[in-house]
């Protein structure tokens, strides 16, 4: 296994499983049973290594769905700023100065 001095995991295998967890999109108790590791520590290796570049990259859309969701969910969040922007702008302009 990939453990160093008594319970310690090292680096390597810490970075694997988060980019595991990642890539698969995994639930994390699922992994924990598959790895021997406690979920609490599982999820403090995510928020530590989770935003190194190759974690990160392999964050960015797994499989086409999650990529059309993301993608929806920016279309929607984009048209709902041009309608806020729109009656701001007519709010503005109908005001007097």
């Amino acid at each position: 296994m990939a453990r160093g001095n008594g319970n310690r995991y090292d680096e390597t295998f810490k970075k694997e499983t988060v980019k595991y967890i990642v890539e698969n999109n995994k639930p994390i108790a699922q992994v924990a049973r598959e790895t021997g590791v406690n979920t609490n520590t599982l999820h403090g290796w995510i928020k530590k290594y989770g935003q190194q570049p190759e974690v990160k990259e392999a964050q960015r859309f797994s499989n086409p769905d999650a990529e059309m969701r993301a993608l929806k969910k920016q279309l929607r969040d984009l048209e709902e700023e041009n309608e806020i922007l729109k009656k701001e702008m007519h709010y503005f302009a109908k005001s007097p100065r």
